[in-house]
């Protein structure tokens, strides 16, 4: 038996060898019987022919933090630091396919082939450490040219900007802010030009462009951003798209572009595509009255997800809200969680995600054990906690592999149990 530190084949650094990878179930019972039960959190899926060891997604959080859609050393950390800690996968932010579709000057970019090689650099390093990792294609629409969000105000608000719009000589392109209508998302945000057939094809376009790119940067996944208020979720909601033209009007046609670049992705990328929607405006009043429908909602987001299945998306990774700015949600824990039950219930073959407020492993465990969803996607949490599946083996009775440098402060996870 040789006592070498292993390292990771084919790494021009060396990284020592995670085996099993971190974030894995033991699967010797011999030596912990505390996994002859493995929690659903900890069951790996498959999709496409890719494996993902748990079923603990981080979710696409914005850095604000590109120069001119550039990668840097600031995403290796963050994204790196995620994918040594246990995550089943790790997908990078909302990078835009056209420069004039990032939400801030300092977001992520993918519409030039300079921009591969320092994704490449991130990609390999999640590699090394044995996570699967995916970006976000985004196109922001009418919120796009924005300022980076505390540059418009900290979290105690004693500072509050009194515009959100990044102006030119703030990096900004508040004349080139393209969306369904004429609708600005609110008075402090850029007014929006509608977009043409022209338009709306160049950015289908950049969309297949995009997937090209990602190939070559080493993707596991990619997902289509069609939540948040962002250029799809306007396209689909009658709040933000008042068109009268085959892009408006009847649901058919609000989903008609979405739905054409989905289609578009999935035909040029074999790998798992997930897309992210948002299940309601959270406007008031009902999503419908009579025969018309007055804002987005669930019964319209089932009919855009079933059409979805039929296309062969893998995965939608259900949020809500982001389009309309005087929402009212009921923030609590899990309070999204009925959106992502709803979906799993009319596409019981599709793999649902659920995500929003969800910190307690015991709470995610039972979304899945009931069927609500199939995968648990955290954004917050891991700021706070990176370690949060670890902590989540921990708290659920399970021993998982955690990397090698960090188990000293695992001890306790990874103490065999007696046999009963």
């Amino acid at each position: 038996m040789s006592n070498t530190n292993k390292p990771v084949p084919g790494e021009e650094t060396f990284y020592p060898l995670n085996e099993p990878a971190i974030g894995e179930v033991y699967r010797d019972v011999g030596v912990y019987p505390q996994n002859t039960k493995v929690p659903a959190l900890f069951q790996p899926l498959t999709l496409k022919g890719v494996t993902f060891k748990n079923r603990i997604f981080t979710a696409p959080m914005c850095q604000y933090s590109s120069y001119n859609g550039y990668a840097t050393d600031w995403h290796l950390v963050h994204i790196g630091g995620l994918a040594t800690r246990g995550t089943g996968a790790v997908c990078m932010e909302a990078t835009a396919v056209v420069a004039e579709g990032r939400i801030s000057p300092e977001d992520l970019g993918i519409w030039s082939d300079s921009h591969i090689p320092p994704l490449e650099r991130i990609v390999r390093f999640a590699h090394a450490q044995g996570t699967k990792i995916g970006i976000q294609l985004a196109h922001a629409g009418r919120k796009a040219s924005t300022l980076s969000t505390w540059v418009h105000s900290d979290i105690a608000k004693s500072r509050v900007a009194d515009t959100n719009v990044a102006q030119e000589n703030e990096n900004g392109w508040p004349n080139r802010v393209y969306g369904p209508s004429e609708i600005p998302f609110a008075h402090d945000y850029p007014k929006p030009i509608p977009m043409t057939e022209q338009d709306i094809q160049e950015v289908e376009g950049a969309f297949a462009t995009a997937i090209e790119r990602c190939k070559k940067a080493g993707f596991d996944f990619i997902e289509i951003h069609a939540a948040h208020g962002y250029l799809m979720h306007e396209f689909v909601s009658p709040l933000s798209n008042v068109r009268t033209d085959q892009y408006g009007g009847s649901l058919e046609n609000r989903l008609r572009f979405p739905l054409r670049v989905i289609k578009r992705c999935r035909s040029a990328w074999s790998k798992p595509l997930f897309v992210r929607i948002s299940a309601a405006d959270w406007a008031e009043g009902p999503e419908k009255v009579g025969d018309e429908w007055k804002q987005w909602g669930i019964e319209q987001s089932t009919i855009f997800v079933k059409k979805m299945e039929e296309i062969g998306v893998d995965l939608v990774d259900c949020s809500s809200g982001g389009n309309w700015s005087e929402q009212k949600l009921p923030i609590g824990p899990g309070y999204q969680v009925p959106f992502a039950e709803a979906l799993k219930k009319a596409c019981p073959n599709l793999i649902i995600s659920a995500v929003g407020l969800i910190t307690d492993p015991h709470q995610a465990e039972s979304y899945l054990q009931s069927g609500k969803a199939d995968v648990i996607s955290l954004a917050r949490e891991l700021i706070r906690n990176p370690h949060w599946p670890i902590y989540a083996a921990q708290e659920l009775g399970v021993a998982v592999h955690v990397a090698n440098q960090y188990q000293r402060g695992w001890t306790r996870m990874l103490t065999p149990q007696k046999k009963e």
